[in-house]
């Protein structure tokens, strides 16, 4: 069985959603634990309801960032991690973790990339009248929303639309189609 780390740094509903497709059988993996930065975030609770163990890593502990990707590796390495899984976690990853696992880091982004990277992208879209919107599934590498992409998702909102629905519907096709792409890179590079 393959093995996910999930990295996560907020509400955690992309890391609800993978837990839910393993649960049902539709993502054929096992996820060995969850990597967070956040003592406060509410993905740590959905850990805990579904008995996956977490590790806190706080940035302040450590002298350097390398330092705390070194740890984070460690622990990865610990769960026998085949993939790291970045579900909204809000940080950028050191080479230290990207060369342990080439081609084996992969991010949700809720834009069209290379458009609108980094954080509030969806804020970024509608500030620009923007009326195709989408997500995007792309590798990890050192930069914010760079990686190489691995699949694109549009769809069209009117322009007068309230942002809490589009939200709603951004949400609704992250949590259809990012375990479904986990599944296909898992069958593809076991």
């Amino acid at each position: 069985m393959t093995n996910l780390v999930i990295f996560a740094s907020g509400n955690g509903s992309n890391f609800q959603a993978i837990i839910d497709a393993t649960s049902k059988g539709d993502l054929h993996a096992q996820i060995k634990g969850l990597i967070c930065d956040h003592k406060d975030a509410y993905c740590i609770t959905r850990a805990q309801n579904h008995q996956i163990p977490c590790v806190l890593f706080n940035r302040k502990d450590y002298e350097s960032k390398s330092d705390m990707d070194e740890a984070i590796l460690n622990q990865c390495r610990l769960w026998d991690a085949d993939w790291l899984i970045l579900a909204g976690y809000m940080r950028l990853l050191s080479s230290v973790l990207i060369q342990s696992y080439p081609q084996r880091i992969i991010n949700i982004h809720p834009s069209l990339l290379p458009q609108y990277k980094g954080k509030d992208a969806l804020g970024q879209a509608l500030a620009a009248h923007e009326t195709t919107l989408g997500v995007s599934i792309h590798y990890v590498d050192e930069g914010m929303d760079t990686g190489s992409l691995i699949a694109q998702y549009p769809f069209q909102i009117k322009g007068d639309e309230d942002r809490s629905l589009i939200e709603e519907k951004l949400h609704q096709l992250e949590h259809k189609i990012y375990p479904l792409v986990i599944q296909q890179l898992i069958k593809e590079k076991p």
